[in-house]
């Protein structure tokens, strides 16, 4: 059993700075890919960063130089950095862990920016 818990959501002001957590734990061998989604009302979850074991990186367009990814493989966890925050990008934000062929997700973690 995995289980994923995200920390450090919440209400940030446009132009501000967030820092989001995703913790793995359980039979969590062959960790691959980690990563962060989200999801605004009303539309369809998006990608918002991925990186793998070695540290390799993706970013929506939307998010470049604003946002950075990181992991700790000994700790198993991913971090999401958010700065320059603008309005757009409030969601609810979900981590995503690949283990071996599976895919893992977070409880998700409501993240709100007010302009």
């Amino acid at each position: 059993q995995v289980r994923l818990v995200e920390s450090g959501g919440g209400l940030v002001q446009a132009g501000g700075s967030l820092r989001l957590s995703c913790a793995a734990s359980g039979s969590i061998f062959g960790v691959n890919n980690m990563g962060w989604y989200r999801q605004a009302p009303g539309k369809q979850r998006e990608l918002v960063a991925t990186i793998t074991w070695g540290g390799t990186t993706n970013y929506a367009d939307s998010v470049k130089g604003r946002f950075t990814i990181s992991r700790d493989n000994a700790k198993n966890t991913v971090s999401l950095q958010m700065n320059s925050a603008k309005p757009e990008d409030t969601a609810v934000y979900y981590c995503r862990v690949s283990i071996m062929s599976n895919l893992y997700w977070g409880q998700g973690t409501q993240v709100t920016v007010s302009s």
